[in-house]
Parts: C-alpha cells; structure tokens; sequence
C-alpha cells in the first residue's frame, strides 16, 4: 500500500466524517453564555491532560456546544499519554474491534481509521493494535475534530477564585500565568491522583540502581547486566521483555504470589450493564466486585508473557516476595522470602497509588477531598486495598465530594477523569473499552451543572427570543362576525 494510496483513502474518511457529523447537527451551536473575571474571558471547561480520556472529554464537550473548552497536556504534541513513552509492551491488549473514544461515531473508530489506509483483508489478518499505531489514530482524532489543544502546558495550582471559579495557574514555555474556568477536568492516566507507588524498601537506595517500571529508563544501558524485576502484571512483563531486548543478561521476575493469575475477571463479564450499571450499585457491592478483582488480579497478556520466556536467560521466581533491598558496592541485595538475589539493577512494577498530599497542585484542595476511607469502606465489606481505601469518593459526574460539606465547595466543580474514579464509576475513565460512555457522562453533568448556574439568563434567552414562524397572513380572523352569523331568531 503507497503512501499516496493511503492519503486517499484517509482524505475519503475525513469527507466521511465530516459529512457524519453534518448529518447530526454536530457540533451543536454554541449555547452557554459568555463570562468574564477581572477582565479576562473565563472558560466554560480546562481539561488537564490530552491523552485518550482527554481526547474523548473534550470532544464530547465541544460536540454538545460546550465550546469554550480547552485541553493542556505538558508533553509534547504526539507524545500523550503513555503509549510512546512508559508503555513497553508490543501492541494494545484491548480487543481491535472495541471502539473506545469513537463516541458512537462509525467513522470514529480505529477500525474505520484502519481499513481506510490499508483495506478490509488487511483488517482482518491484523491481531493485535500496535501501541505506535493507536497513537497515530489518536493524533488522526485530535486533528479530524479540530479539538482545541495547546501542548507543553502544566497545571501548577488550583484555587477558587470565586464562588463558581476555578483558578489554575498554568506553567509553559513562555511563563507562568492564571486562567479562570467554570469546571476542570483532570484527564491524568494512571498516575493523575499521586503518582508511582514505590515501596518503603526501596527508600534510600541509590536511584542509579533501580527505577519504578513507569520512569524513563536506559535500557541500553541495561546490555550485559544482571537485572530482576518486582511484579507480575502486565507492566513488569513489558519492562522485563523491554530490558531482554536490549541484551540484559540475566533477567528474574520476583513474584509474590504462588501462582501466576490466569483469568481476566473483569473482562469475562463485560456488557453494557457493567459499563452503566456499576456506578448505581449500593457501595458496599462496588467495593465486593473490586475486592474480587483485587485478590484474582489481572494476568499479563498472553503474548507480553511469552515476550519474556522466550529468553532463556529469563528466570520466573514464585512465591518470593521482597522483603528488602540494600547496596553492594555497585551491585544491589535483593532480600526475598526464598533466598537473596545479587543483580546490578531492579524494576520496580509496582503500580501506583492515590495521594493528593503529594501533589503540589493539589496544595490547596488535598485536605478537603473525600475519600473512600474517610467513613464510606468498612471493614465488613472487604479487604482494604491501600489502592482502593485512597480512591476518591465521587459524584455523579465524577465531580469529588467534601470530607465536610460546605468547607470546599470548589470540589463540586472539579472531575475525576482518571483512573482513579474507578472504585466510583468503574472502568471509564481509564482503560479504551468504555471511555466513551465515561466521555457522555461527564459532559452530561457538566452540561447540567452550567445550564442550572445559568437559568436566569437562559430563562431571559427564551424571553428575548422573537423570530417568528408564523407571519400573520396565514389565517382570516373570523371573530369580528361571529355573534351576527351564529345570533339565534326570536
């Protein structure tokens, strides 16, 4: 398939799409009014983060005529989210016909992106989506919808700058400087709430000698050493294939548990029920369901496995949780349940973790967000996942909630875009089968919340409103003569 050959059939999609949207009225018309604070113009909507969730939010916005939304994302444009930086496995492990950030749209999807350029039989040998290649279509998405991005943007603070203001001071190449907006959206991945969980036995080593499995690491520099890696999930095995790949020359997978999780549980129950079902479930089955999860845990995919044992210098070790790490000389003890292991550099895929205190931009609101610790999780309703206990409580819109109501109103105007609102809304925010449901429901609230703060001048629009549909020439009043015509004789 030419170059040429492929820009056609993309240049027929993008007519596609556009026609689509014609035929829907989409984008909606502009329909919130206009505000402005200290003589700057306020936006209705800022999302943190361009990534696949930011992406799906603010198209969404702007298709509902929420239009005066922007999204900021400190990397740089094409380097979103994690599929080209920290994500090292060879493709996606989402199935290829899910439609993720699609929002309904045929023509939205990486399918229709897909076979446009390369043909239906191509479509079909095609397994699984190479990581490099979603992020094409991501970057074909942001530029299809004309989506108002700026790049190389980074939130350094949130304030209330009045009762129904949010102010971000914002940080780029130019400078600092503060924007107001009515919401604001943190579209942040993973690691959006605090950041990589590192455990205590790591303290104090020196960082040349190990890395979490999300940094950015030299694996070039990994060539001829001996390393081991914490974890069993999908990241451990994608940065342990990585580290193999690059001539490591011994590589030991330290695994906890006896045996290594087999069934995806969650994904075995899969439907519309669970996308839109699991948000209304009383809270004590939320957390059952993801207690279940949580001790079942989720097994790496098949091929990043095999990614790994191919390699005969590969070694998985079971049952050996770590129990501490110290320095020798230029080398590292690696402490284990079962016996030491001497390497010369360890990869700590140890996930991450909620913690707004550890978030300078969550200076002023940390202390006021409502967790499902602070009351909600009891001890009858399972096992306290550290995880799970930090998640935040959330509203209806993925808005945080008050640990005391009335001391941080400026939550109600804050969603929880992330990862971290699944323990509140399930998998919507984070992972590709569902963002577009996740996608709706946000703008809903938000759509919600602006038309109610704004009814007085809505009710005035529908006041003011004039443009008649009827002109008056279209009838004959026959009034004047209707006591003459019907009068009754005496």
């Amino acid at each position: 398939m030419t170059k040429a050959t492929r820009q056609a059939g993309l240049d027929r999609l993008n007519a596609r799409v556009r026609e689509d949207l014609s035929y829907l009225t989409l984008p909606a018309k502009s329909w919130v009014p206009r505000q402005t604070h200290k003589g700057q113009a306020v936006r209705d909507v800022v999302i943190i983060g361009a990534g696949m969730c930011g992406l799906a939010a603010l198209a969404q916005l702007q298709l509902a005529g929420i239009d005066n939304s922007v999204a900021y994302d400190h990397a740089p444009q094409g380097l979103e989210g994690p599929w080209i930086t920290f994500a090292r496995m060879k493709s996606l492990r989402s199935p290829k016909t899910l439609t993720g950030p699609a929002l309904g749209l045929p023509a939205l999807t990486f399918r229709a992106w897909f076979t446009a350029q390369f043909g239906a039989d191509e479509w079909d040998r095609l397994g699984k989506i190479p990581k490099e290649q979603w992020m094409e279509y991501l970057v074909w998405y942001r530029r299809i919808l004309d989506l108002p991005i700026e790049n190389g943007v980074r939130l350094l603070d949130i304030e209330a700058a009045a009762e129904d203001l949010v102010a971000l001071r914002l940080e780029d190449k130019a400078g600092t400087r503060t924007e107001f907006a009515r919401h604001l959206v943190l579209a942040t991945g993973r690691s959006g709430l605090g950041g990589a969980y590192v455990p205590d036995f790591l303290d104090g080593l020196d960082p040349t000698l190990w890395a979490h499995g999300a940094d950015d690491i030299d694996f070039a520099a990994l060539k001829g050493k001996d390393v081991a890696v914490i974890g069993a999930g999908a990241t451990a095995m994608d940065n342990a294939g990585t580290a193999l790949e690059h001539g490591a020359a011994s590589l030991s997978m330290l695994i906890r548990r006896k045996e290594m999780p087999q069934i995806n549980k969650m994904t075995g129950i899969g439907s519309p029920g669970v996308v839109h079902g699991i948000r209304y479930l009383p809270d004590e089955w939320k957390w059952k369901f993801y207690d279940y999860v949580a001790k079942a845990q989720t097994p790496p995919p098949r091929s990043s496995t095999l990614r790994v044992s191919r390699h005969p210098n590969a070694r998985f070790y079971l049952d050996c949780a770590v129990a501490g790490v110290r320095a020798a000389g230029s080398r590292v003890i690696v402490e284990t349940s079962q016996v030491p292991f001497e390497v010369d550099f360890v990869i700590a895929a140890t996930g991450f973790r909620n913690d707004f205190f550890d978030r300078a931009e969550f200076a002023s609101i940390a202390s006021h967000i409502k967790v499902w610790g602070d009351g909600v999780y009891t001890p009858e309703m399972g096992t306290a996942h550290r995880f799970l206990v930090d998640s935040p409580y959330l509203g209806e819109s993925f808005e945080f909630l008050e640990k005391e109501p009335g001391a941080c109103p400026l939550l109600s105007r804050i969603h929880c875009f992330n990862d971290a609102a699944m323990l509140s809304h399930g998998k919507l925010s984070g992972d590709i089968p569902a963002v577009s449901a996740g996608a709706d429901r946000l703008m809903r609230g938000i759509a919600a919340s602006l038309f109610n703060a704004d009814r007085e001048e809505q009710f005035k629009a529908l006041q003011n409103f004039a443009t008649p549909e009827l002109e008056g020439d279209e009838w004959t009043d026959s009034t004047p003569g209707l006591k003459s015509k019907n009068k009754i004789a005496s």
